[in-house]
């Protein structure tokens, strides 16, 4: 049966602390030591119903706090490990790098009490992983795989889930999870809550709410959101076989704190990465065929500050939350207008001033369309002397038919069948 689902629009609330939504003392002293000085727009609509018990879709880019926006109602109504070992609530995120952000940013909130949380994610040692569910854990965090791994080893029980959240939700179903979310859903207790969070709402993630939600809430705070106040969008047009050149002299010119250059493939990625690294030290690559040590290593050096310039695939294009990434290079221009959205969202984090600049080979201009009507918005062209396409050469009809007719008459370049 189809439910209708009621759509809220987000209240004014970007100006009230969090003392107006009635969490305990030790959340409040936990979000002052965590830096949090007000809600952001979807904190402030998803945790009031959150902790109402409601089925919640909360739509809102990526960089505006939607992680604590599920974990603090999750912390505040858990039970202690005494009291129930099995895991409470089950956070399902569709990569390991955003397993580990959400695992470190619930802990940190959880400060003040007593809590277990096992982060579940594949390219982890698996013995640990169990040792640490057979011990107890409160919440888990994880992959879709992995999670499902866990299920059919019969190590991760459900019996005791009252809440699970589906985070990235349409990122998720972009790269084939949806087998893996469905089983984790069904085998949670039906008088769940689920909270799902997306940066998008195509059609496939709200058929999967419609299968697996009880009447949601629906809060929107994207509308006229797509397109960051803070972040300066340029693009290039330039010649395919000149962008590394472009790429140098635009790194020389702009002296970025820190940048991520995003490129299409993994074999791309490498090969850019081998070419920046012969002028600028501080580089390293990242994609998905790379060990999870050595991309745990790539992200902890962007954290730190000693990396300065990531080339990498989208595996960096989703919830990865670095305030100090100040440009974003699109060395490849994305197929898809809403990964171009969420891997602008990587820089101007938490209001912080960033710029985006995009790479467009002629041919590419209907891209180019597709991301300014995405974002409602127009891309400021950009340009460096000497780098601009080169214009085809104009052949008038007179020389054509010269050019012609000096080709069948010159005998050299016609090709003779040799005989043995």
């Amino acid at each position: 049966m189809n439910r209708k689902k009621k759509e809220r629009q987000p209240k004014n609330t970007g100006q009230e602390s969090f003392d107006a939504l009635d969490l305990s003392p030790i959340m409040r002293r936990a979000l002052k030591k965590a830096g949090f000085e007000k809600p952001s727009p979807i904190q402030a609509e998803l945790i009031p119903l959150a902790l109402d018990g409601l089925d919640v879709i909360g739509q809102a880019r990526t960089g505006t706090g939607k992680t604590a926006a599920f974990s603090i109602p999750i912390l505040e109504q858990l039970d202690s490990l005494e009291d129930c070992r099995d895991p409470q609530a089950i956070i399902v995120v569709p990569t390991r790098e955003l397993a580990d952000q959400v695992g470190r940013e619930a802990q940190r909130l959880a400060a003040g009490v007593p809590t277990e949380i096992a982060v579940l994610a594949g390219g982890r040692n698996i013995r640990q992983q169990l040792r640490q569910l057979e011990n107890g854990a409160q919440i888990v965090v994880g992959t879709p795989g992995r999670l499902h791994d866990h299920l059919q080893r019969r190590s991760l029980r459900t019996k005791d889930v009252w809440c699970v959240v589906l985070d990235e939700a349409d990122r998720m179903l972009d790269i084939g999870f949806r087998p893996q979310i469905e089983r984790i859903l069904r085998r949670c207790p039906k008088d769940r809550q689920t909270l799902l969070l997306s940066a998008t709402l195509p059609d496939t993630v709200r058929r999967l709410a419609e299968s697996y939600m009880q009447d949601p809430e629906v809060i929107d705070c994207c509308k006229n959101e797509m397109s960051v106040d803070t972040i300066e969008q340029h693009y290039f047009t330039v010649d395919q076989d000149r962008k590394l050149e472009l790429l140098l002299t635009l790194l020389d010119r702009e002296e970025p704190e820190q940048a991520i250059v995003f490129c299409r493939t993994r074999r791309g990625t490498d090969r850019l990465w081998r070419a920046l690294s012969k002028k600028h030290k501080h580089c390293a690559a990242m994609h998905g065929d790379m060990a999870q040590r050595e991309r745990d290593r790539t992200l902890q050096n962007l954290r730190d500050g000693t990396l300065k310039i990531l080339v990498a695939t989208d595996v960096v294009g989703r919830g990865i939350d670095i305030s100090t990434i100040s440009h974003i290079i699109n060395f490849d221009v994305p197929e898809d207008s809403d990964d171009y959205v969420h891997r602008v969202g990587r820089t101007g984090r938490m209001g912080r001033d960033g710029v985006a600049f995009t790479f467009i080979v002629p041919g590419q201009g209907d891209f180019l369309t597709g991301i300014e009507q995405r974002i409602n918005k127009l891309l400021i062209r950009d340009s460096i002397e000497g780098l601009e396409p080169k214009k085809k050469e104009i052949v008038s009809e007179d020389d054509a038919g010269t050019k012609a007719k000096r080709n069948l008459i010159n005998p050299m370049r016609r090709k003779v069948t040799r005989r043995r």
